[in-house]
């Protein structure tokens, strides 16, 4: 499936942008955007954003000067169909979703050339689960989805289906891809971490497919500092990941145990582990995408902490093939307020340097207790995503003046909004926050 924006009006008519998987897109004055418009003085520089996973594409507007407008009427938000058209000012975008696959559909399809666009078909599809239909677009009349529908991905989340050979025993926690259980293996009778995720919309065989593909990938990391995959699977449809089970709770829960935040000798002794572990993986073409404290588990008590990063590549793989869809839609702010402006501007092309800026933000967070960006508690996306673009840092000696200056230095190094600013590596970070600790 494939999205393309063309512009039909305005001072760069005859572009377009042609899109295959989950990614966004911005559009604005700033030269940060992807869809730069310097020349239109009706876009305000961080104008609207459009997040795209296809065939769905979702518009939000940014809290523009002069409003975003979906087929000449003003929306904050959008779900754009095929046809639909974008204005802000003199421009003019038109959206068509065709059924072109990805290189990859066309190779797990055995196409030896790409089949010609056309309008997606409308099919029937029905829920694993209950059984009960529903419409889905699809790239052929007999394509075969795999679908949960709502009433049953809550369910689920819930009380997850129990998995062949582990025996289930509690509910360690939930999120927006699913569940996490702790099991007991009755092969060995050793304890695992079971992941059970659910699919938010349809998704193609081939799709999953993929997912398992780039799990497997991720599964051969192996260091003391990474939660280790044991195996993968299906189960009545819903896919799961086995992994090793660490003691103890997450680093989010652990701040907030103790009052909302940690001595920072404490997230000094967490984030110098993770970042050895983010370095091994940085030197093997790995970016683990979606690093904040709920991904962090932390066993043992200080001085002999032992912390982990989980979910390594999860999120990436979850989105990139589909199984997301696309995420901006609710009021999930607080998942993309560790995201650097290079990630929030475009998921698909994100680096090493995004992790270092979401490890930074993480240690702020643990040793302050608040975001670096002085976000409100009740900030919606819109807020969130210009905060992240165009608001300053809050200096960490400015909440919490007791943390030395040099460690603070280290941090917010960590999280400038440039690139080149940052930390070259997660091994340089770590080496200097060991230095500033002396």
């Amino acid at each position: 499936m494939r999205v393309t924006l063309r512009v039909i009006a305005g001072p760069q008519t005859g572009r377009f942008f042609t899109f295959d998987q989950h990614e966004t897109f911005m559009i604005g004055r700033s030269e940060d955007a992807q869809f730069c418009l310097p020349q239109d003085r009706f876009f305000s520089r961080h104008h609207c954003l459009l997040e795209i996973a296809p065939p769905q594409c979702f518009l939000r507007d940014l809290g523009s000067t002069n409003g975003t407008f979906v087929n000449g009427l003003k929306a904050d938000t959008a779900h754009l169909k095929n046809g639909d058209r974008i204005q802000g000012g003199e421009t003019v975008l038109e959206v068509e979703v065709s059924t072109a696959e990805s290189a990859y559909e066309q190779a797990q399809n055995n196409y030896q050339s790409p089949m010609t666009d056309t309008v997606p078909s409308l099919i029937t599809i029905q829920c694993l689960n209950c059984g009960i239909p529903s419409k889905a677009e699809a790239s052929r009349p007999d394509a075969k989805l795999t679908f949960v529908c709502d009433d049953c991905r809550e369910i689920l989340r819930k009380n997850p289906q129990p998995i062949p050979n582990y025996q289930m025993i509690r509910i360690l926690g939930q999120g927006g891809m699913g569940s996490v259980m702790l099991a007991r293996s009755t092969a060995d009778g050793r304890p695992v971490a079971i992941k059970t995720l659910l699919p938010e919309v349809a998704v193609s065989e081939q799709s999953l497919k993929r997912f398992m593909r780039e799990i497997e990938v991720a599964a051969s990391l192996r260091h003391p500092h990474i939660v280790s995959y044991i195996e993968h699977g299906t189960h009545n449809g819903i896919v799961y990941l086995v992994s090793e089970y660490v003691g103890g709770m997450d680093a989010s829960k652990l701040s907030k145990m103790r009052g909302g935040k940690l001595d920072y000798r404490e997230v000094v002794k967490i984030i110098e582990q993770i970042l050895a572990a983010l370095d091994f993986a940085h030197n093997l073409g790995f970016v683990h995408r979606d690093l904040k404290e709920q991904n962090i588990l932390v066993d043992g008590s200080y001085p002999n902490y032992n912390s982990k990063l989980t979910d390594f590549g999860l999120a990436k793989s979850f989105k990139q093939t589909g199984m997301s869809g696309v995420t901006m839609v609710g009021d999930v702010a607080g998942t993309i307020a560790y995201m650097p402006p290079e990630q929030v501007r475009d998921f698909k092309e994100v680096k090493p340097p995004s992790d270092i800026y979401a490890i930074g933000m993480t240690a702020y967070s643990l040793m302050t207790g608040a975001h670096a960006l002085d976000l409100s508690p009740r900030a919606g996306i819109s807020e969130t995503v210009k905060a992240i673009f165009e608001k300053p840092i809050v200096p960490i000696n400015k909440r919490m003046p007791e943390i030395p200056l040099r460690v603070a230095a280290v941090i917010e190094t960590a999280i400038a909004k440039e690139v080149e600013l940052r930390w070259r590596t997660a091994g340089e970070m770590r080496e200097a926050l060991l230095r500033a600790m002396g």
